[in-house]
C-alpha cells in the first residue's frame, strides 16, 4: 500500500492568472516506490502565527486580527488561510507538482489583514493533507486508499513574495469593501462634488474631517 510523504520545495508568483495567485512547489514521495496512478489531494493551508517575531509597528497593524499585544498570550494562534484541491498525475518514486493558491486583497479577510501587516521576514505556513491515492495493486487492478490528516508539511514563505504578487496584480493599489449603502453615499458625494476619482473623493472627505476637528 502506498505511503506518501509531502514537502514544499519553494513558491513563486503565478504571473498570468485571473486573480492573484501563488504557485507552491509540492514534492510528493511514495516511500514504498510502487507506481501511483494519480492522487486526488485536498490541502488545508494554515498560518502558524505563533512561530515568528513581530516588530512593534507590525503589532499595531495586527490589532484588528489579534487585539492588543498584551493579550496575545490568549489571542495569538494559528488560523486557516485557505483550502486547495489538486490532481497529482502518475509517478513512481517521487514527483514535484505545481500547487496554485488563489489570494485576495480584500482587507476584510483575516489572512489578508495578516499578510498586509507584515513588513519583512517569513510567514510560517502549515499544509495539512488528505484525499485519495489511486494505484495498481499486485493483481494489476486499480486500488484506492485514503490519505489521513496526519500527513503535513511546513514552509516559511518570504513576506516579500506576497507583496510582489499584490504589486504585480494591483500596482500601487489597495482594496476595501463597503456596504452598498455606504458606497451609494460615497458615489453620490463624488458626483455632486464633480470629483474625478475615488481617491479624490476619499481625500476630500479626509480633509473635511480634519478641518472639522481642528475647528
Amino acid at each position: 500500500m502506498p505511503d506518501l510523504s509531502f514537502g514544499i520545495e519553494g513558491a513563486e508568483v503565478l504571473e498570468y492568472a485571473a486573480v492573484p495567485s501563488l504557485l507552491f512547489k509540492l514534492r510528493v514521495e511514495n516511500l514504498d516506490g510502487a507506481p501511483i496512478r494519480s492522487v486526488s489531494l485536498n490541502t488545508q493551508v494554515r498560518i502558524a502565527a505563533t512561530q515568528r517575531h513581530y516588530e512593534p509597528s507590525e503589532q499595531e497593524r495586527l490589532l484588528d486580527v489579534f487585539g492588543e499585544p498584551h493579550r496575545w498570550g490568549n489571542t495569538l494562534r494559528s488560523f486557516l488561510w485557505t483550502h486547495t484541491v489538486l490532481q497529482v498525475p502518475p509517478f513512481s518514486e517521487s514527483t514535484v507538482a505545481d500547487m496554485p493558491v488563489t489570494c485576495t486583497y480584500d482587507l476584510e479577510v483575516a489572512a489578508t489583514k495578516y499578510f498586509h501587516a507584515l513588513e519583512d521576514g517569513e510567514v510560517p505556513l502549515e499544509f495539512l493533507f488528505s484525499g485519495m491515492v489511486f494505484y495498481t495493486g499486485e493483481d494489476g487492478r486499480l486500488q484506492t486508499t485514503r490519505i489521513s490528516w496526519e500527513k503535513e508539511a511546513e514552509f516559511r514563505m518570504p513576506v516579500r513574495l506576497w507583496k510582489e504578487m499584490m504589486e504585480h496584480y494591483f500596482p500601487n493599489s489597495a482594496w476595501i469593501r463597503l456596504h452598498k449603502d455606504a458606497f451609494d453615499q460615497l458615489y453620490d458625494y463624488k458626483v455632486r462634488r464633480g470629483l474625478p476619482t475615488w481617491e479624490a473623493a476619499v481625500e476630500a472627505l479626509l480633509r473635511a474631517s480634519e478641518q472639522k476637528v481642528e475647528g
